[in-house]
């Protein structure tokens, strides 16, 4: 691919068109707000006397509303189309978190954070929206560029996490003589401006339904010359579909485990806070916003099967060393480096299960995408909080290690048959 289509440059940013521009910077604004959040989230609860099982336990509740509503939403898309999924996931955030700031009982915190994924980290995702807007930008960009531009937007939504992580440290000291929860409200101001600010720019795009688009045959669905004849696409589409669910849970069990709960273990066996943890997560999404954009070059050369499982691999070793480091700043030097290669495949992910189906089906893709990791995600922090409550805070990183080292063994040799990035005689 020509640097001059790639969406570094000006003149690929600029080829994109209208809504796949807005969609990503959408998604970098909002994942500034969560970047914040991702951060003194927890640590918000802890100050209100949440104990760690019960942190876990909402934070489940978050993923498994999420997972559930998801699949509701993929579906639905597919028919209806996807900006009006956006406009109310922005007008919900903007009311939750106004209740929030304005009236911060028990009851709105839960229903909030359930709803919309607060302290979860999603990098900028809609939350149970998300299928539709992951959607309705592989519809707006063309099946070849779409590897390396799910790549720069995934780093960008890194580098959005980046920014709202400093902040985080910033944030709580904003209010002269505030202590306690209090201290933490500013966090929810910048997320109802970031709501306020998105809702504005959905609104002002048009969409092309799913409908009216013509529909096209996915690479993968070549005839099956096992079995002498060529099955019908649906078939190959969801038999690909039900493989990556399998393999998704495997992989967002692991990370449920440790990654929504990191601040409040930070701070039960260091004793730090804002103040440290949140320039340790910002230096963290930088780098892994670098880091993306390098994967989703890459990915053109040796495909995006091995773009996501090499850099996974190096990650499961860092994530078992990092509960018996002797001291913040290693435990930190290890998370950084773990989560940056780590993560950095998220847009090679995305576009790979985007590369499934045809268009008219992407909604559910993405869907189910979503709900393979939400709905075991979610149950990841719960037993995390539990054994962690138990006293143990080495465990929790060694099963979420044994699980990734699986998903790094399942991943290649179940749905290596499938990355289309690739030349056919190299997936036989």
């Amino acid at each position: 691919m020509s640097d001059s289509w790639s969406p570094y440059s000006r003149r690929g940013w600029a080829s994109l068109g209208r809504v796949a521009q807005q969609l990503i910077m959408a998604r970098f604004l909002r994942s500034v707000a969560q970047g914040a959040l991702a951060v003194d989230f927890t640590l918000y609860l802890k100050v209100r006397g949440w104990s760690a099982s019960e942190v876990g336990l909402l934070l489940m509740a978050g993923g498994l509303s999420g997972a559930g509503l998801s699949l509701l939403v993929g579906v639905i898309s597919d028919r209806v189309g996807r900006r009006v999924f956006l406009l109310i996931y922005e007008v919900g955030l903007i009311i939750g978190t106004g209740l929030i700031v304005f009236d911060p009982r028990v009851w709105i915190l839960v229903l909030a954070a359930a709803l919309f994924g607060f302290g979860r980290g999603a990098n900028g995702s809609s939350g149970p929206f998300a299928p539709a807007e992951q959607a309705w930008l592989a519809q707006s960009i063309p099946a070849k560029r779409r590897g390396n531009t799910f790549s720069f937007n995934a780093g960008l939504q890194f580098w959005g996490m980046g920014i709202g992580s400093l902040l985080a440290a910033i944030l709580p000291h904003m209010l002269p003589g505030v202590r306690g929860a209090q201290a933490y409200l500013p966090l929810f101001w910048l997320n109802l401006l970031m709501a306020i600010v998105n809702l504005i720019q959905i609104a002002s795009l048009k969409e092309t339904k799913p409908a009216a688009q013509a529909p096209t045959t996915p690479p993968q669905a070549a005839p099956d010359a096992s079995r002498g004849r060529e099955p019908t696409v649906v078939q190959r589409e969801n038999r690909a579909l039900t493989l990556l669910v399998v393999v998704n849970m495997v992989n967002s069990l692991g990370v449920g485990l440790v990654a929504p709960l990191l601040p409040y273990w930070f701070n039960l066996k260091f004793g730090v806070g804002p103040t440290e943890i949140g320039p340790v997560y910002a230096l963290t999404f930088f780098l892994t916003g670098v880091s993306s954009l390098i994967v989703g070059r890459v990915s053109e050369k040796v495909g995006l099967i091995r773009s996501i499982v090499v850099p996974r691999l190096l990650g499961v070793v860092l994530l078992v060393a990092i509960p018996f480091m002797p001291a913040f700043f290693w435990a930190a030097i290890l998370y950084v480096v773990r989560s940056m290669v780590n993560r950095s495949s998220m847009g090679a992910r995305q576009a790979f299960s985007m590369g499934l189906v045809r268009d008219q089906r992407r909604g559910l893709a993405s869907s189910l995408n979503a709900v393979s990791w939400g709905l075991a995600a979610s149950i990841g922090p719960a037993v995390g909080g539990w054994i962690i409550g138990m006293g143990s805070l080495a465990l929790p990183f060694i099963a979420a290690a044994c699980l990734q080292l699986g998903y790094v063994v399942l991943f290649p040799t179940v749905m290596g048959r499938y990355d289309t990035s690739r030349p056919a005689a190299d997936r036989a």
